[in-house]
């Protein structure tokens, strides 16, 4: 049995403790062996009125328990009159809990100034008295812990209480302070943001949820955060119901715009504002220092190259040295050919790898080479490739001294030409394609086309992470990365479940990954994994047989191409859960660990070929929509050239399509976020212009049989919101032939 956390010899001072948390801390304290000062006002919830009976009573508690305990009924402001109650009745003061505290809500626009300066006088100008009141003593003695009382208003915000939210957060950068200053003099400062059941929330929390949110849950956290065996300094911790959880700052690697002796415009603001508020590969600053650190690598570099993400070759070489990565050696590199023979044995190999089982029917034809459809899975296009990462062909590159220990896989692309043979001898071809500078790391993107007989088969581009090896002063970003594209902004429209054996790692790493990672648990434990783990490709192509079958019945010849980000790993007999959206051709995913739901793939898109097209003609016999046709080209352009149509055209279309007086299509085309997308039906997001027209009347515009404007006088074509953006239209229906 651990050894209990005891206070005899300390001082401390609750505030606001003649009910809810206040009470439990005095009580908690007291019990443990500390002299307790009970403060409390006595005052009701919104700073009126006063009284010593609260103070009394707890105070009487704690004696009739055994303990010590004195009363104090001074208002915080008057911290040290509050102090001084303790050091008159115990000689010193060694523990601060900062709990006092008032509500005043209201709804921003009807705050007064009294509301708002009483919040502030209570919360954090009387928790700023009494903590003053007793650093001096605390710094004399070598010892000192304080806590302040935060709230989650404080961190996130809440309706009726931007009084109370700015005070709280307040207290936050208060005590981040104190923890710098006392930290030498052993004076420890901690925040802490709990759930409670309380005189403050009684009024508003139904009777079940504060049995749930009893004060008593939040006292152990407090209690420990100020004994003298704990050394936490500065954090701030969410706490209620039993729960505890630590909260920290993260921030986005940013982007730098300036150059030297030239000012940056809001429209690079604009330009860049993807990438600045990206939070791939987030950093997490502790202290000013590491935040600042940032604004002097920019300026360093904005001095001794002329410009930020200006890379002079002396600066990257210098750069390189240290951290063994050198793109400009290493792009455009192309590594050995590699062949790979197969026969259909490899091809059932991987199927069944990938979780396919004849206990489904539908799978029979990538299981069995006697069936009369018998095919490769397109994902199998994977393996071929493969031979450059696993036979070391990332080694032989000059630029890339790298420790092979450390590199992750991120991200994959495949795109298939044609459906894979059963069996045969193919080609590979790997070029380094680019690295960048992740800051915690290098990325290295690598291009693979896999030829069979001369003709191209089809292309992987790999995205491998090195950990550590970033900081050589590359690029962040490249135009030759197959990018990823978030699901749409609603329920998935299907879901598939499906389960991984214990052996599914063992059984895929036959088709030819043998990293040890995936087998061995001693191997795996070196890795800070409780177990081997499943290969990510594996997972990746899970969820591409998953919409293989959902949305292109299982036919091979209808896959096109997929991209993923590998997230977290998955342990083998956990069950994947893939989630579709489906978007024109475009059938996006993300794949998750059922058991935890952890996204284990992320970003995710699987592009199908579409059906043969019908002419026009066709459509209008079969009653279709003509509309249809065109806005599967628009899906088209966005998906060759979307990053070039949003810096074009920054904007969000809704489309209405009418026939016989009835709304019978609805079209988003987003051309204002990411890279550009097209959405059909209702759409959850903010349009900027919305256009209402017949389809027939969509089409004449959309040849140019009729000119918009005159559309638009005629009644045929109705614009709803910022009109002048509907100008902006030219840019995406220009060539009309096309369309």
């Amino acid at each position: 049995m651990s050894v209990p956390l005891r206070f005899d010899g300390k001082v401390v001072l609750v505030t606001g403790a003649g009910g809810g948390l206040g009470r439990e801390y005095a009580l908690a304290f007291g019990e443990r062996g500390a002299s307790v000062v009970v403060n409390d006002l006595g005052g009701d919830i919104k700073g009126g009125g006063k009284s010593s009976a609260a103070a009394d009573k707890v105070v009487e508690e704690i004696r009739a328990k055994g303990g010590k305990a004195i009363a104090n009924y001074d208002s915080v402001e008057d911290g040290e009159k509050v102090i001084q109650t303790a050091l008159d009745e115990f000689g010193k003061i060694d523990i601060v809990v900062n709990n006092a505290g008032i509500l005043r809500d209201r709804s921003f626009a009807r705050t007064s100034d009294v509301d708002w300066d009483l919040i502030h006088r209570v919360h954090l100008r009387g928790s700023f008295m009494v903590t003053r009141a007793a650093w001096s003593h605390m710094k004399n003695q070598k010892f000192g812990r304080i806590i302040m009382t935060s709230s989650a208003a404080g961190i996130y915000g809440n309706f009726g209480q931007a009084n109370y939210s700015a005070a709280k957060l307040g207290l936050l950068g208060l005590a981040n302070t104190l923890a710098i200053e006392g930290q030498k003099y052993n004076i420890l400062c901690n925040t802490i943001a709990p759930t409670a059941g309380s005189r403050l929330t009684e009024t508003v929390m139904p009777p079940d949820l504060l049995e749930s949110l009893k004060a008593e849950y939040v006292t152990p956290l407090v209690l420990w955060l100020c004994h003298d065996q704990c050394h936490e300094n500065s954090g701030l911790f969410e706490v209620g119901a039993g729960w505890i959880g630590k909260l920290r700052w993260e921030r986005s690697q940013g982007r730098s715009l300036r150059t030297k002796n030239q000012n940056i415009s809001p429209e690079a603001v604009r330009d860049h504002w993807d990438s600045i508020c990206d939070f791939t590969d987030a950093t997490k600053p502790a202290n000013i220092q590491e935040s600042l650190q940032t604004l002097v690598e920019v300026l360093s570099k904005v001095d001794s190259h002329g410009g930020v993400g200006v890379n002079p070759t002396a600066s990257l070489a210098t750069s390189a040295a240290a951290s063994g990565i050198n793109p400009m050696e290493a792009v455009g590199q192309k590594l050995s050919d590699s062949t790979f023979t197969y026969s259909h044995i490899q091809c059932i190999l991987y199927a069944l790898g990938v979780g396919m089982s004849t206990n489904d029917p539908d799978h029979l034809g990538f299981l069995y080479e006697g069936h009369e459809d018998f095919s490769c899975l397109p994902t199998f296009g994977v393996i071929p490739s493969m031979s450059a990462m696993m036979d070391g062909g990332l080694s032989s590159v000059p630029g890339l001294n790298i420790d092979f220990t450390q590199v992750l896989h991120g991200e994959q692309y495949l795109e298939v030409y044609k459906p894979l043979p059963t069996s045969g001898t193919l080609t590979s071809q790997a070029t380094i394609a680019d690295v960048l500078d992740k800051g915690s790391g290098a990325l290295i993107l690598m291009d693979v086309n896999t030829y069979s007989g001369g003709e191209l088969l089809c292309y992987n581009q790999w995205s491998v992470f090195v950990v550590g090896a970033g900081g050589f002063g590359g690029k962040r970003t490249s135009e030759k990365a197959k990018a990823l594209v978030p699901p749409p902004n609603r329920a998935p429209d299907a879901v598939v479940t499906d389960s991984t054996t214990r052996d599914q790692a063992a059984l895929y790493r036959l088709s030819g990954d043998f990293n040890p990672l995936h087998i061995d648990p001693g191997f795996a434990a070196m890795g800070g994994f409780k177990a081997p783990i499943l290969h990510g490709l594996c997972s990746f192509g899970f969820a591409a047989r998953h919409v293989l079958k959902q949305y292109a019945n299982n036919d091979p010849s209808r896959f096109k191409a997929i991209k993923v980000r590998f997230v977290k790993p998955v342990l083998p007999g956990q069950s994947l859960q893939t989630e579709m959206w489906k978007e024109g051709n475009r059938i996006h995913i993300q794949c998750k660990v059922k058991e935890t739901d952890a996204v284990v793939l992320s970003g995710a898109y699987v592009d199908l070929h579409g059906t043969p097209e019908a002419s026009p003609e066709d459509l209008t016999q079969a009653g279709a929509l003509q509309s249809e046709l065109v806005f599967a080209e628009i899906g088209r352009r966005i998906k060759d050239s979307g990053s070039e149509l949003v810096k074009k055209v920054n904007t969000v279309f809704g489309w209405e399509i009418m026939k016989d007086g009835k709304t019978v299509a609805q079209w988003t085309i987003d051309l204002k976020s990411g890279t550009g997308a097209l959405h059909k039906g209702p759409y959850s997001g903010q349009v900027d212009v919305t256009f209402t027209v017949s389809d027939g009347d969509f089409m004449e515009v959309v040849q140019g049989a009729i000119n918009p404007q005159k559309a638009f006088i005629a009644g045929k074509l109705k614009i709803r919101g910022n009109i002048m953006k509907a100008q902006k239209l030219d840019i995406i229906l220009k060539d009309f032939a096309k369309l």
